[in-house]
């Protein structure tokens, strides 16, 4: 199958925005390329190992480059993405640079694109967790939760600090039996996660049919789809859900929006995990929850990106 690659050259601090626009439009998959996540992760510093090293990575830019891989028929939706990026340069007011946002496309075979992308990732260890490629064999070692995730997922490094820090918290917050919201699933890799970790139930949410049905495909695959419930529906119009361990991995200016409706599904005693946050967003974040009753009671950051850990006030 032939798809139609477009690449857009930015940033590190801005190369989560723009591939959180173009998920919106494809369905053939988002990668990221940043040499500065390869030389951190091998640094030790992120406290993550990648065993993956191009021996000429180093001789790259230091642009990032943010591709997607779309349909052809969706070539014409080129200047529409291309808006929404310009958007969000905007909205941020000169407080990130989004670097020269050039952009190029190229016809490529989808079969030829995948077998390539596939060679360039293994095994990634987080603390007890090892994420791993579905094409690839691993075998644990003791104590080790392995999470497969499919072939259709973005294992873009320019995600990657932001899911680390969420893991390493769920590691320290989370206890056995406790219930656990991810709001903003995407692959379902925090729940999946959680479940591997001892929680009795995980609810997952996403407003992208895409995601929740890749969330479903992987927990099926990881064996812990008696332990997840994946909806597609947005979490401020639910009035269900509990859960002592609140997940979401999103952009500050969504996670400002949620602060209510997440307190509001938070049991007594309960913890909110965040991240996804650039360091200028920080305390209009803390400000947000904290308005609805939640503290600040740790802090992480990776690279460009920050996390959070929210309790209770007392």
């Amino acid at each position: 199958m032939k798809y139609l690659e477009l690449t857009i050259r930015t940033t590190s601090e801005a190369s989560e925005l723009v591939a959180d626009v173009l998920w919106n439009y494809t369905e053939g998959g988002v990668a990221v390329s940043d040499r500065n996540d390869v030389i951190a992760l091998q640094s030790g510093k992120t406290g993550v190992f990648w065993d993956y090293l191009d021996e000429n990575f180093r001789s790259l830019p230091d642009e990032v480059l943010v591709k997607a891989f779309l349909l052809p028929e969706k070539e014409g939706e080129i200047p529409d993405i291309m808006r929404e990026v310009y958007s969000c340069r905007e909205r941020s007011a000169g407080e990130i640079d989004f670097g020269t946002l050039e952009e190029t496309k190229r016809e490529i075979d989808g079969d030829d694109w995948i077998e390539i992308w596939k060679k360039h990732f293994r095994p990634i260890h987080i603390g007890k967790i090892v994420v791993v490629p579905e094409w690839i064999e691993y075998r644990a070692e003791e104590g080790e939760k392995v999470i497969l995730l499919d072939s259709n997922m973005a294992f873009g490094t320019g995600e990657h600090e932001t899911t680390a820090m969420c893991l390493e918290f769920l590691q320290e917050e989370l206890k056995r039996g406790e219930h656990v919201l991810d709001i903003g699933c995407g692959s379902g890799i925090l729940g999946i996660a959680a479940a591997k970790l001892g929680a009795e139930k995980c609810f997952l949410t996403d407003v992208d049919p895409v995601a929740v049905s890749s969330a479903r495909h992987n927990a099926k695959k990881n064996g812990v789809e008696g332990k997840i419930a994946v909806e597609e529906r947005n979490l401020a119009d639910d009035t269900q859900i509990s859960a002592d361990l609140i997940l979401a991995n999103i952009t500050a200016e969504i996670l400002v929006a949620l602060a209510p409706a997440a307190r509001s599904h938070l049991n007594a005693g309960g913890r909110v995990i965040l991240s996804g946050i650039l360091p200028d967003r920080m305390e209009k974040v803390k400000a947000a929850f904290e308005e609805a009753g939640l503290i600040p009671v740790k802090e992480a950051r990776k690279g460009e990106w920050c996390a959070l850990v929210l309790r209770e006030a007392k």
